[in-house]
């Protein structure tokens, strides 16, 4: 544009001091910027772009191939045409790398009508998340290099790589371990296949309760006693706020924290028992529902900005897979976990109380915590004095395995104090062999 306002005051200079032969060069240079703006207009509308990616899910370590089709369906020959597919600068860039890329995402074309190109890539997933592949970046101009034009052709495609499940070495845990049979407290629901006894009639029984054979047999009518109901399995509590895992050792910290999550809930599962999952992080499915990714950009420096850079992350609802016996509820957890985001928005002790009234009592609760601060071991030891079986996870990669409990560290002194039991993992290891340990009172 300041091409054109530039040409047009020297026009009108040349006008008026009657230089005709400045006259006649901005009325040539006029009219080529006025043609270029309307030749690239004509060339970005009639490109048509389509992407080809296998799966949307995938395993940590596997790849995806990446096809992009770009064709002109317009009557005019585009002279040249950049194309880049993006993806996230930060997978890419920030170190450990989440992504690698074999083959090029970057070319410049020709296109004559009607003709194709193809860009092919190929992606290594390195680590779990929820990837986004896309959009297409377009730029084309004139041959003078007077006008460019920048474009979005396709929509992005979206990859979820699912966390590492670690087999766990053992499942032998009594009532006060985070993973087993535990004792039934409140006897809210009985098992009808299970018989218990017979007792005489009480009021309000209802009838498919009569047990005929004894009312027939003692002449008074009597009532059938059912067992309870174990209700096993576990709900997990993750604290994916932000603040939790700053300093030193925190990224790795937060994804052993999400392979121990996804570790326990397997093992659960092959368990034949309930299990559950709430976090105070952010799905990043729900982001891009609720922001979506912006498009529109002046310059080539934007677009790669806006496609590549998330927006403001302060969710302020927890994440909630509900605790059930399925058989989906693994995939849901796992799934969940892959496009978990740290988040701003609710601290953990906030979850916990937004989330209380959902969680089974019958459930073992387990928090994983990268960092114990009064207000986390308060809120966990109100659970445990309204009747839930809590066991804490204490999730830190820089800790020592096995600290000095001559002198415990605060955190541990934190949970101690409200009676909670507790484990420190700070490896991969550590989690494949967390439930042969015993629990530190």
């Amino acid at each position: 544009m300041k091409w054109i306002f530039g040409t047009l005051a020297l026009l009108i200079l040349g006008l008026v001091f009657k230089l005709s032969l400045l006259v006649y060069a901005m009325y040539v240079l006029l009219g080529i910027l006025l043609l270029s703006r309307f030749f690239t207009r004509s060339w970005t509308e009639k490109i048509v772009v389509s992407r080809h990616c296998a799966h949307e899910i995938f395993e940590i370590g596997e790849r995806a191939e990446v096809t992009v089709e770009v064709e002109n369906k317009g009557s005019l020959t585009i002279p040249w045409l950049i194309i880049e597919d993006s993806l996230p600068h930060g997978a890419l860039m920030l170190m450990p790398r989440r992504l690698s890329v074999e083959g090029s995402r970057l070319e410049l074309v020709r296109l004559a009508p009607g003709q194709m190109e193809e860009l092919n890539y190929e992606v290594t997933f390195l680590m779990r998340g929820y990837y986004q592949i896309g959009p297409l970046l377009l730029e084309t101009g004139d041959v003078f290099g007077l006008h460019r034009r920048f474009r979005v052709a396709s929509e992005p495609h979206f990859a979820l790589v699912l966390p590492k499940v670690l087999p766990l070495e053992g499942y032998s845990l009594a009532s006060r371990r985070p993973l087993g049979e535990i004792r039934v407290v409140h006897r809210l629901f009985e098992d009808p296949t299970r018989l218990a006894g017979v007792r005489p009639y009480q009021q309000g029984d209802p009838l498919n309760r009569i047990h005929w054979r004894a009312t027939a047999r003692t002449g008074e009518l009597h009532s059938r006693i059912y067992e309870t109901s174990r209700v096993a399995g576990a709900t997990f509590l993750l604290d994916f706020h932000t603040h939790s895992f700053q300093g030193p050792g925190g990224y790795t910290s937060a994804e052993l924290a999400i392979t121990t999550v996804a570790s326990l809930a397997n093992a659960v599962y092959l368990m034949g028992q309930q299990i559950g999952f709430v976090s105070n992080g952010r799905d990043a499915a729900d982001r891009i529902r609720e922001e979506g990714w912006r498009a529109e950009f002046t310059t080539r420096a934007d677009a790669h900005h806006r496609a590549a850079d998330p927006l403001a992350n302060d969710r302020l609802r927890p994440v909630r897979v509900e605790t059930r016996k399925s058989n989906e509820k693994l995939g849901q957890i796992l799934e969940t976990l892959a496009r978990l985001e740290h988040t701003d928005g609710l601290e953990f002790s906030e979850m916990l109380a937004a989330a209380v009234s959902q969680i089974p009592r019958d459930a073992t609760v387990v928090p994983v915590l990268r960092q114990v601060t009064p207000a986390t071991a308060t809120a966990l030891g109100a659970l445990v004095r309204r009747g839930f079986l809590v066991t804490v996870v204490v999730v830190a990669f820089e800790r020592e395995p096995i600290p000095d409990w001559a002198q415990p560290p605060e955190w541990a002194g934190l949970l101690l104090a409200q009676g909670i039991d507790f484990r420190l993992v700070n490896s991969e290891e550590s989690v494949m062999n967390l439930c042969t340990e015993a629990i530190v009172r």
